[in-house]
């Protein structure tokens, strides 16, 4: 663990060097307002100098044999699992995570790390047979280049995985922008990697804003491909200000997530899934469930049951045991999700729990909001369509399933989607309908697995994907080669062979 006074550099070209404007940011504990470290507040200066040296180290990692590159990621992976349970309490510390979801977003990592470390085993292309005699037909994939990582803070350990994990096996070198409310978490990842053996300049990170910071990495001319998870709003920026240089853009945006609940579902279960989905790392993931769709039939009972649950949920620092929602990020967001419980009475709304930020009983001075359920929510508020981020969820009233799927898709996000029904044929056909790059049934939003592609439809993101096979799209460009042993000039589309 830091200590309150430990000042950290950003590390470029295998150095540890300070801002070269010299000034510096604070990171503090969202639970408690304790200050874990001071970071350099970085500006495109230093910028420019991490992309020279991942420009310079790119020339030399992308001919070392992709199989070494995986073991590096597999050295990586086994750092991860030693430092596991340090990695969640810090995580809890910075982020507010209780600890056993701490300790998940590194398994993650882990995770991403051994499948992408096979993967430089991998690596699949394609062979083909050629329309000509004596030729033979191959693509293959290649690194890029530089690529600019900027994460989020709500995944501190396991987004910059999704993204720097298959970058690296790829052949690519790395400049990564971490969250300024989770620098510490950044830092560490880092150091992980150089201890697991990846050379200097490499991977490279740069603290600070996004203004200043992700800015610059975005416009650089150098850096072909920005990978970002972030707002919907940040995206458009994003893809606006790499326009200029047709930059590869991968971005993972904003949700608005549903639970289906049918009159045949095992409520049982689905009062499990929705606390879990909704109220889980406070609701601050993407993939929270931020919306309930409940056939009318069993409406008044999973209300009954699903407030029961709610306010039984112990709030406290997520470093402590027993805890089950922890702090939100800042004041900010605690101000931004307050604003939307007002939102919501205004609306009609019925406020059914929670609705307001929790102090006293060992919660001090923290950023902490209890669990909230709005009932008799109509599809088109305000409630129903935005997203809030944060331990809030509405309850949506319909009469069948042809409703529930129509209301799911009525919103402008499309990430993950469930739906709880012991009908085999509705099941398949949530299936197909559900307009979301992710579909769970009987269980909720949240859960996905890092060798199935994540993402989203709509303005969840760009139609790429992290994670799986997929991922490997964003990080490589394609090549078709074609050899003729022939001895002679064919024209292909043009000889006709006998």
């Amino acid at each position: 663990m830091a200590t309150a006074t430990k000042t950290f550099k950003n590390f470029i070209g295998g150095e540890w060097v300070d801002a070269a404007s010299g000034e510096t940011f604070e990171t503090t504990s969202p639970a408690n307002g304790d200050v874990l470290g001071v970071f350099p507040r970085s500006g495109a200066e230093d910028v420019d100098r991490a992309v020279e040296a991942a420009k310079a180290a790119y020339e030399d990692w992308r001919l070392v044999p992709a199989p070494h590159r995986g073991e590096i990621l597999f050295r990586f992976g086994r750092l991860l699992a030693d430092h596991k349970d340090e990695l969640a309490e810090l995580m809890a510390r910075e982020m507010g995570k209780v600890l056993p979801e701490a300790a998940g977003d590194v398994q993650e990592a882990i995770d991403m790390s051994f499948y992408m470390g096979g993967e430089g085993r991998r690596l699949f292309g394609h062979t083909t047979p050629s329309e000509l005699r004596d030729k033979f037909n191959m693509s293959v994939r290649q690194p890029i280049g530089v690529i600019g990582v900027i994460t989020p803070w709500n995944f501190p350990i396991a987004i910059p995985s999704w993204k720097i994990a298959p970058a690296l096996v790829c052949g690519n070198t790395i400049v990564f922008k971490p969250a300024t409310d989770t620098p510490l978490l950044g830092e560490r990842f880092v150091e992980l990697l150089v201890e697991a053996g990846v050379p200097a300049g490499v991977i490279n990170i740069v603290h600070g804003g996004g203004g200043a910071v992700g800015d610059r990495l975005v416009r650089h001319p150098d850096v072909p491909v920005i990978t970002l998870t972030g707002s919907r709003e940040t995206g458009i920026e994003v893809m606006r200000n790499a326009a200029e240089n047709l930059k590869h853009i991968h971005l993972e945006l904003g949700g608005k997530n549903a639970i289906i609940v049918l009159d045949d579902a095992d409520l049982d279960l689905a009062v499990e899934g929705i606390v879990w989905s909704a109220f889980g790392t406070s609701g601050q993931r993407c993939t929270a469930a931020s919306r309930v769709i409940v056939q009318r039939g069993v409406y008044g009972e999973l209300q009954g049951r699903l407030v029961g649950a709610a306010e039984q949920l112990r709030l406290g620092p997520g470093w402590e045991q027993g805890v089950d929602v922890g702090p939100v990020i800042n004041k900010r967001a605690l101000e931004k999700i307050h604003s939307y419980t007002e939102i919501g009475k205004d609306e009609g709304a019925k406020l059914l729990t929670g609705g307001e930020a929790a102090g006293g009983d060992g919660l001090g001075d923290g950023n902490f909001y209890r669990p909230t359920i709005f009932g008799d929510v109509d599809p088109q508020m305000r409630v129903a369509q935005e997203e809030i981020f944060g331990p809030t969820t509405a309850l949506i009233p319909v009469r069948d399933v042809d409703e529930a799927i129509r209301v799911s898709n009525g919103i402008e996000y499309g990430l993950s989607s469930s739906i709880f029904t012991r009908d085999v044929n509705t099941a398949f056909r949530a299936m197909r309908d559900l307009e979301a790059g992710i579909t769970y049934i009987n269980a909720g939003t949240i859960g996905a697995e890092v060798h199935l592609p994540f993402g989203g439809t709509k303005n969840t993101g760009n139609g790429h994907r992290e994670a799986g096979q997929a991922a490997l799209d964003v990080f490589t460009e394609w090549k078709s080669i074609y050899v003729d042993y022939s001895g002679k000039l064919q024209k292909a589309q043009i000889d006709t062979a006998e």
